[in-house]
């Protein structure tokens, strides 16, 4: 499904003009699991599957087994999801999230280990070149201005690009990708345009992702976890400057 349509508009800047105008579109997805619905939130009409991947496999909604090849997806005025799996859903501590119509996030306890130990490091220019092209690359954004974008890199390329109304979409798009397509996590870099709040970090922790860089500023509960944890979070990398807020050791200078 196309994710832009166009509207009639008036534009006034040293004269007025009427244009066609490309707007993004939204729509509500409906996620079932077995037949019964079990979420609802609002999103971009692409990488459908990716997105409740990401969802699922982030916040731990099934607990048992599913199979993502076996997911239906149907388009209508919604966007419906029914995904077969075993074993109960797990919606305990369901928060709606800051960023988005209908966005949530789960509450779950964070575990595993401390990403500082990963070996990863990017030279500082090498990162300000890797940012700039995922700014070039967000097509969405750059025709409708109203779009976040997400990507995971190795250092040298962008693996994937995922572009969403809502930032932990774009991000949960990206992940759901990289886990479709058995693509570790644990020694990538995540470039996003939103601010880096909590549910933003806590997904990273969750995939054990060493790097998260943002052109926006992070909250101080995300940098609080961040620091703790082990990642390397930046913030408002715009042209040459940017802003290192934990463990700068990974960034070559």
């Amino acid at each position: 499904m196309k994710p832009y349509t166009s509207r009639h508009i008036i534009k006034i800047n040293s004269k007025k003009q009427e244009i066609q105008d490309p707007v993004a579109i939204e729509k509500r997805l409906r996620i079932a699991v077995n037949g019964k619905e079990v979420l609802k939130l609002y999103c971009s009409p692409t990488m459908i599957r990716e997105l409740v991947a990401g969802l699922i496999m982030s916040e731990g909604i099934i607990d048992g087994s599913w199979c993502a090849e076996r997911m239906e997806i149907s388009y209508s005025d919604d966007i419906y999801v029914d995904i077969p799996a075993e074993g109960r859903v797990n919606l305990e501590g369901a928060t709606r999230t800051s960023g988005c119509i209908g966005g949530v996030t789960f509450e779950r306890t964070l575990k595993g280990e401390n990403i500082s130990d990963k070996p990863l490091t990017i030279k500082a220019e090498q990162l300000r070149n890797l940012f700039q092209k995922f700014q070039r690359a967000s097509e969405l954004y750059n025709l409708t201005g109203c779009i976040h974008s997400a990507s995971v890199s190795d250092g040298q390329r962008l693996i994937v690009l995922a572009e969403d109304i809502g930032r932990h979409n774009a991000v949960d798009k990206a992940i759901g990708y990289c886990f479709l397509e058995n693509i570790p996590l644990n020694d990538k870099i995540m470039l996003v345009s939103g601010r880096l709040s909590s549910e933003m970090v806590t997904k990273c922790i969750r995939w054990s992702i060493p790097v998260v860089v943002s052109r926006t500023a992070p909250t101080a509960l995300s940098i609080d976890m961040a620091e703790s944890k082990g990642i390397t979070l930046i913030g408002f990398m715009r042209g040459k400057r940017f802003n290192i807020y934990t463990h700068p050791e990974r960034i070559l200078i």
